[in-house]
């Protein structure tokens, strides 16, 4: 039977949100016994592109994980998995009082939705959510760091400027963080060993039978290209957010240098533009390549426009993990060039898998491309070998077990821990003020 959960008056700095999350897992301890729970609770907060991450939810359910998602995207794709979803607000850029307001809404979701474990994903969460849970003192949360964010990558006078900020951020958030998650080695050894017990790496994932089902199902060659009037054009495609550090700028000279050796050649570019904030490629910018650069903007069937690519081009100058789109690519078989970065290296090795150029050479850039379109043999090798290597060490059911083993392990040591169960979920000192 449910234990009846009396409130008390508020000690000095106790916020109500907290007295529910303090309250509601002092019932859930009496049930526990100070065992870890048969089917443990799981809230993966991520930014806008949460959906992507629906496959591994749903592994992790059939694992006997109870997940709830929360994020700032659609939660339509969310209600056709029978998922339950929280939307919460957050900016993308670089806002202090928005991320002040997050922070204050963040507390009051985990208050509410009481989890026995938080997994974050994306860089503002990552930082935001351990600092939310501060006042909460004993909620594990595991956070993947898929990349070193736009401050850690670029050269530019504002995000050096940054970095310092950022780095005490990112040793404050620790104080409340069980596991750092790293998709490659080199963020691990960047960012560093201290803060939790775990620091480990786990690499990205990819979910390949759903990948091969839509693959199979997506409209033929011919109808894409009737779309998007391509006729016997070769099909150079990027599927990424249309930013310079993304590597658009880099992209777009490499496509005029292709163009004049090979004119018939056109370039999709697939992935969001208006949403990107300052660091946007403007509308006048692409006209400048038409019309050999089409930009198609966000589609839902990039199997469908891979299936159809002869070349897949990303020319990305942003740490990012591992990306999702060369592991997409790499299955459906395309010859890829893509920049000598870490993550990157870890799909295409360069002259075996794919080509590998330094970031913003588009002279380099485009010498690759136009040898994958030249010798198309060799590029099929190359692809072959991608394919390959991807289904054989980026699978989702893979890399799922080995989060589900982290997760187990940290709550039965929650579980068993020095603090009472009672104990476990009392108010810390916030260390960013009141939440």
């Amino acid at each position: 039977m449910r234990s009846r959960i009396v409130h008390k008056p508020l000690a000095p700095g106790r916020g109500i949100a907290a007295r529910r999350f303090d309250d509601a897992h002092a019932a859930r301890a009496v049930r526990a016994s100070h065992a870890a729970p048969q089917r443990p609770h799981l809230l993966y907060i991520s930014g806008e592109d949460h959906h992507f991450r629906i496959p591994f939810m749903l592994a992790l359910r059939e694992r006997g994980f109870r997940v709830t998602a929360a994020g700032t995207g659609d939660p339509e794709p969310f209600l056709r998995a029978d998922i339950e979803f929280h939307r919460f607000a957050f900016d993308r850029f670089v806002k202090p009082i928005a991320d002040l307001a997050a922070i204050k809404t963040l507390s009051k979701l985990l208050a509410d939705i009481q989890p026995d474990i938080v997994q974050t994903c994306d860089t503002k969460p990552n930082y935001l959510v351990p600092l939310a849970a501060q006042r909460l003192r004993g909620l594990p949360i595991v956070r993947l760091i898929n990349g070193r964010g736009w401050v850690f990558s670029s050269r530019s006078p504002r995000a050096l400027a940054l970095r310092p900020i950022y780095r005490a951020l990112y040793r404050l958030a620790n104080r409340s963080t069980a596991a750092n998650v790293f998709e490659i080695r080199d963020d691990l050894e960047f960012f560093g060993t201290g803060g939790p017990l775990r620091n480990l790496v786990i690499p990205g994932w990819v979910d390949i039978d759903a990948f091969d089902r839509a693959l199979g199902a997506s409209a033929p060659p011919d109808q894409l290209r009737r779309e998007f009037d391509l006729g016997d054009a070769e099909i150079v495609t990027t599927v990424t957010r249309m930013t310079r550090q993304k590597g658009i700028p880099t992209l777009l000279e490499a496509a005029a240098m292709v163009h004049r050796a090979r004119p018939a050649v056109r370039f999709l570019l697939v992935g969001p533009r208006e949403s990107e904030g300052p660091m946007v490629i403007t509308q006048r910018e692409l006209d400048r390549h038409a019309p050999y650069v089409i930009p198609v903007g966000p589609r839902s069937d990039v199997p469908a426009v891979l299936r159809c690519t002869d070349a897949f081009a990303f020319p990305t100058e942003y740490g990012e993990g591992v990306p999702r789109v060369l592991l997409e690519a790499g299955l459906a078989g395309c010859p890829m060039v893509t920049t000598d970065l870490a993550g990157c290296r870890d799909v295409v090795r360069d002259g075996w898998s794919g080509f590998l150029v330094p970031a913003g050479a588009p002279h380099i850039l485009a010498d690759r491309i136009l040898a994958m379109l030249r010798d198309r043999e060799t590029a099929k090798t190359m692809a072959g070998r991608a394919t390959t290597l991807v289904r054989q060490k980026f699978g989702l059911t893979s890399i799922v077990a080995r989060y589900a083993t982290l997760y187990t392990e940290i709550l039965n040591e929650s579980y068993q821990g020095e603090f009472t169960a009672s104990e476990r979920y009392r108010l810390g000192t916030s260390a960013v003020g009141e939440t």
